[in-house]
């Protein structure tokens, strides 16, 4: 059965398009991505801006056009933080779903930690054993830690790359000053989290998603995406200190110029750069290995779980 999954994000709209039944490997069949920055598109008082929701309208009512074009049985969407966050998120979630006929279901930070867990345990299998997984998001980092397939400990917090860039700095570069406040701020805002992950043992596997954290490993020197999912890579605590260094003297203009930084997540490096680091100290991690699956495979996963991987239409017309 093919399925579409899209996500609305922070950032980006992404749209994935997979061959999946229950039991088998899903097999990515098409990946679009629209940048969006919804989060940047919200009003002083918290409002999704009719421009964005104009935007956020159109950009789904395409993905939708690209799925059934693509031959998809069923269109999954979920939004997570910029939309869950939003004051009027209920008049922009029924808009879309009156004029494009796809119904968005507003993940809670909870449910983006446990499905990213998920899929990270079912690439990595049972030989993990207690498994850590961190995802940093445009507006939010997720962690999750346990033994089974739903974790013990699931948690989100405030902390994306964007966010975080938007509320702490405000020059480009940002000055040493910005670097070293929010550095040690990042540590005061994970301190209670990591004593209550801390309750759960330490990991026999640290695990690390989202393209934050793949570009920060490529930029440490871990393998290419063309080099395949299946190719070992790493960021190191260390490698990552040592990339801060460079990174925070650099303007986004210069930081896009790097292989493996795109124009649009370019401003963003350096906050995303800084919560990995916070969080690998608070967690006491001297090395995250960087997993291919996170949410969008975990929703794929979950929804073959539930319903045994039926073969039916799940476009809401």
């Amino acid at each position: 059965m093919r399925l579409g999954v899209l996500d609305v994000g922070s950032n980006t709209v992404h749209l994935l398009v997979v061959d999946a039944h229950r039991g088998a490997h899903p097999t990515p069949a098409r990946s679009e991505k629209t940048v969006l920055r919804l989060a940047e598109r919200l009003t002083p008082d918290g409002l999704l801006s009719r421009r964005g929701a104009d935007e956020l309208v159109r950009t789904v009512a395409e993905a939708k056009a690209s799925a059934q074009r693509l031959g998809c049985r069923e269109l999954m969407a979920f939004a997570t933080s910029a939309v869950r966050e939003a004051g009027n998120s209920a008049e922009v979630l029924a808009r879309v779903s009156r004029e494009t006929g796809v119904d968005l279901r507003v993940l809670s930070g909870e449910d983006e930690a446990r499905l990213t867990f998920l899929a990270a345990r079912r690439w990595y299998g049972w030989s993990a054993g207690n498994l850590l997984v961190a995802d940093i998001g445009g507006g939010s980092l997720e962690l999750a830690a346990g033994i089974d397939e739903d974790p013990d400990f699931a948690v989100s917090v405030p902390l994306g790359a964007g966010r975080t860039t938007r509320t702490r700095f405000s020059s480009d570069p940002p000055t040493r000053d910005e670097v070293a406040s929010t550095a040690a701020w990042l540590a005061e805002q994970l301190a209670p989290v990591a004593k209550r992950a801390a309750k759960f043992g330490r990991p026999d596997r640290a695990v690390a998603t989202s393209k934050t954290f793949r570009t920060l490993a490529r930029l440490t020197g871990a393998a290419p995406s063309s080099a395949g999912p299946r190719v070992r890579r790493v960021l190191t605590e260390a490698g990552l200190g040592q990339l801060i260094a460079f990174v925070s003297r650099m303007s986004a203009a210069d930081l896009a110029e790097l292989d493996g930084v795109s124009p649009g997540r370019a401003p963003q490096l350096v906050a995303g750069a800084l919560v990995a680091q916070a969080t690998m100290r608070a967690l006491g991690l001297a090395e995250l290995e960087i997993g291919p699956w996170a949410l969008r495979e975990g929703v794929i996963l979950r929804r073959l779980d539930q319903t045994g991987g039926e073969d039916h239409t799940g476009y809401a017309e």
